[in-house]
């Protein structure tokens, strides 16, 4: 019953199968191998994205901080939510690969950018003058910290204030096929077509090793993010590797498959917490995410039983008698893990 992190679910047979049939023969190395260009192109149809650019990294860390390095400057601001995984995870690799560009937070439910919030800081800090630093982009996370999804909406809405003070538009989409499926919306029209500038778009929780994709929409933007990665060791000689595994994924909608099943088993373990005394959602459960209140004595049963999953603070203080937790489903996560939890739960 391990419910702590997409993460620590292994590798789908898929991507095994594909990083065997990869490892047969000599072939070109940095990316210039057919597998790795196959692979671009797969990622190009699945975004209805003929004209990106996509560059390959191993981990999302090194996706998000290559892709604000390529669209923001040194003494630029990049506005994002004050518990986006850029500013509360990433160890300051933001500002490392930006030069320094600094992360201006902005508040907003459930890990949604408040966009009038959002306007106003970037009204203020354009009028701040040298002193101030320069708006330089935004970053959005989907889904969010919090297990919610941006639909195509709501990224436009976002998408017109960049476009209103000229500012790129990141989105990190290390859970972007479990957005994909609680939006309902087509891989476009949550990107670009909303007027998403790059993605982050993740493999590494959906199924594959370790593989992110830089999704860069209009390719002029990737010519900085090229050097960004080769400079900051992120370009495998080795390529067809990383390759490889999005090859596999996006095989006949496999991401999207893997996906829907950790979403399918959130939404089940949301409607169990129903059943265990207590016990309340802390968020509206839109992907594969679950963050819940729990009574003390349901989360001493449920560890005693077993179960792995994670105290959540940044919601908020606990009661004595109460705290809250976040479970993440998996690709590979099963009805039967779910409803032992809730049996360990109610006790």
């Amino acid at each position: 019953m391990n419910f702590a992190s997409d993460n620590c679910a292994g590798a789908h047979p898929a991507v095994m199968e594909a990083l065997a049939a990869a490892n047969a023969g000599n072939v070109a190395s940095y990316g210039n191998d057919g597998l790795s260009l196959a692979a671009r192109d797969r990622i190009r149809e699945v975004l209805d994205a003929p004209e990106a650019e996509i560059l390959f990294v191993a981990t999302g860390t090194a996706a998000n901080a290559i892709s604000l390095g390529g669209i923001s400057a040194p003494w630029q601001r990049i506005f994002c939510h004050e518990d986006a995984h850029i500013e509360t995870s990433e160890c300051g690799a933001p500002e490392l690969f930006t030069g320094g560009a600094k992360l201006t937070l902005i508040g907003g439910e459930g890990g949604l950018i408040d966009a009038d919030a959002l306007d106003h800081a970037a009204s203020f800090w354009a009028g701040e003058g040298i002193g101030g630093g320069q708006p330089g982009a935004i970053s959005i996370t989907n889904t969010t910290e919090w297990g919610r999804v941006w639909q195509p909406e709501t990224v436009a809405e976002i998408a017109a204030i960049a476009k209103q003070h000229k500012l790129a538009l990141h989105m990190d989409g290390a859970r972007f096929a479990n957005a994909v499926i609680g939006s309902g919306a087509d891989p476009s029209a949550i990107t670009h077509r909303a007027g998403v500038d790059v993605l982050s778009f993740g493999g590494t929780k959906n199924g594959a090793i370790g593989a992110e994709a830089i999704v860069a929409f209009d390719p002029d933007l990737a010519d900085r993010m090229a050097y960004l990665r080769k400079r900051g060791g992120h370009l495998l000689s080795k390529h067809r590797y990383l390759s490889a595994q999005f090859y596999a994924l996006l095989d006949d909608g496999l991401w999207l498959e893997l996906a829907r099943n950790a979403n399918q088993m959130a939404a089940m373990l949301a409607d169990g917490l129903g059943q265990v005394e207590g016990a309340r959602l802390a968020q509206p459960v839109e992907s594969s995410q679950v963050f819940a209140v729990l009574p003390v004595d349901a989360d001493d049963r449920a560890r005693a039983a077993g179960a792995v999953y994670n105290k959540w603070a940044s919601l908020g203080e606990d009661a004595e008698d109460a705290l809250t937790v976040r479970f993440v489903c998996s690709w590979n996560t099963t009805p039967d893990e779910v409803e032992a939890l809730i049996a360990a739960l109610r006790g």
